[in-house]
């Protein structure tokens, strides 16, 4: 695991390694109580000593200190130095997409969650930004795709559903080149597996709400820099626009980093385990899974991946596909992922309902393919449950 970085990640965890990280960066006992645990400090506002003079808090939209603590510990395990938190995964992205002024141009990989390609190609429009979609995976085409007015790239990598893997630190260069920044969707892969800072990356984004979190009950979003002018330009952006998570969502959030290390080792261990097992179902025509072998950049996804987590997806018939989801015990038939329980869903129907067809099929989002994300449950039960579903 990464050593800690020289950020703003907390005194006593700043030379640690990354599940010591997990526990304590960003966190201290609070100074009034000594409470162990970061309290929630649900205020709207900070009462100030006089005109100009107050104690680093003004307006619960500027600063929160429970907000703070969060976005400190997930910076320091994504090796930044500035998380800037918000209330969902897409604002995160449409925070650092508001960073590119009218008339300007993004490029995008072409598979990623459908609410990125919903936002991106009709609603950024209205903005007057253009965005292109290619397959980051051929790093000719990202490269065609770049015009003078380019100023950011967005991968998702591992994608979704379809789990394709993007090579970062060839993209960064790219981006370098072009005088555009790297932001990298690295959701499906937690700071556990995946460090696109480390990768050249200029800005790692979270769906928090996902791994991080981890325990389905809350939304949230962040991004993470080292730039200290960038972060000072996303602050300015939130600040103005309005998105922050509330303290609650911030404390359940940073509940969730606490154990990450622990949940993700075993999300990596039963996504393997899964996809080994349903590559060998007669009823199973193909298995996307990085940690695969027979996945066509296993090599890329060993290289820049210390752990493949918890989510797959695989072909089915559609018939075949429909009678699975329904029919399982242990898995649920849900529109999120990264959580404690197992879940699954048929992105066309789903998650991806909102991407055109044309480009759904070209992709290869069939109406029989499954997305799974693995829990932390015993591994052989969640094996069982998927042989009893598409018993015939």
């Amino acid at each position: 695991m990464p050593e800690a970085p020289k950020g703003n990640t907390g005194s006593s965890a700043r030379r640690s390694r990354f599940d010591t990280l997990c526990v304590h960066a960003g966190q201290s006992p609070e100074a009034v109580t000594g409470a162990i645990t970061t309290p929630v400090f649900q205020t709207s506002t900070y009462v100030q000593e006089g005109i100009g003079r107050h104690r680093g808090y003004e307006y619960a939209r500027l600063q929160n200190p429970t907000r703070e603590a969060s976005e400190a510990n997930i910076a320091a395990l994504e090796g930044g130095g500035h998380g800037i938190a918000f209330p969902s995964g897409l604002a995160a992205i449409e925070c650092v997409a508001k960073t590119v002024a009218a008339g300007g141009h993004i490029v995008s990989e072409e598979n990623t969650y459908g609410g990125t390609t919903r936002m991106f190609t009709s609603v950024l429009d209205r903005l007057g930004i253009e965005v292109t979609l290619v397959d980051t995976r051929d790093l000719a085409a990202l490269e065609a795709a770049i015009r003078p007015d380019t100023r950011l790239i967005h991968l998702e990598t591992p994608s979704n559903p379809l789990m394709r893997i993007a090579d970062i630190e060839a993209a960064a260069a790219v981006a370098r080149a072009a005088g555009a920044r790297l932001c990298v969707d690295s959701t499906f892969a937690s700071p556990c597996n995946q460090q696109p800072l480390a990768l050249g990356a200029d800005v790692v984004m979270h769906s928090t709400t996902k791994y991080i979190a981890g325990h389905s009950d809350v939304l949230g979003g962040i991004l993470v820099v080292r730039d200290e002018a960038l972060a000072e330009e996303l602050h300015f952006v939130r600040k103005s626009t309005g998105p922050v998570p509330g303290p609650m969502d911030s404390w359940l959030t940073l509940r969730g980093t606490r154990t990450l290390h622990l949940r993700m080792a075993r999300h990596n261990r039963n996504g393997t385990l899964l996809a080994e097992y349903l590559q060998t179902h007669p009823a199973v025509r193909a298995v996307h899974y990085p940690g695969l072998p027979s996945h066509p950049q296993h090599d890329l996804a060993c290289q820049q991946m210390t752990g493949f987590s918890g989510m797959l997806s695989a072909e089915l018939l559609p018939e075949d596909a429909r009678r699975m989801v329904e029919r399982t015990r242990l898995f649920r038939l849900a529109e999120s992922l990264g959580g404690v329980e197992s879940m699954l869903s048929v992105p066309a129907f789903m998650t991806h309902a909102s991407v055109p067809e044309p480009l759904r099929l070209r992709l290869g989002i069939t109406n029989g393919l499954v997305r799974f994300s693995a829990g932390i449950e015993d591994g052989r039960d969640l094996v069982e449950d998927l042989e009893q579903a598409l018993r015939t």
